[in-house]
């Protein structure tokens, strides 16, 4: 089945991020804004005391296993804690460059 002449017009304007469509649309923007609404949230508080992380995981679809569900808390060091809000892999480099 061929696509059709709409979807082919749009896969030429969603690749890039620099890329507007004839609509004045910039899809790869409109998929990461998608992408992180179904994120789950984190926070941070800092006491006198230290420091508590806390962080939502939402689960999608009742047939994801929940123990394969990605992790949102990481120990970078001995005295460094990361709490993830949004997609994974963004936060993978954030975390790598920092380690």
């Amino acid at each position: 089945r061929q696509p059709s002449k709409t979807r082919l017009m749009a896969r030429r304007y969603d690749s890039h991020t620099t890329t507007f469509s004839p609509e004045g649309r910039l899809y790869q923007v409109e998929y990461a804004m998608e992408a992180i609404s179904h994120a789950g949230a984190a926070v941070g508080i800092r006491t006198n005391s230290g420091v508590v992380l806390a962080a939502e995981k939402k689960i999608l679809s009742k047939l994801l296993e929940t123990g394969v569900a990605s992790e949102k808390m990481h120990k970078l060091a001995d005295h460094i804690a990361v709490a993830v809000a949004g997609v994974n892999s963004d936060a993978n480099l954030l975390m790598n460059s920092a380690r």
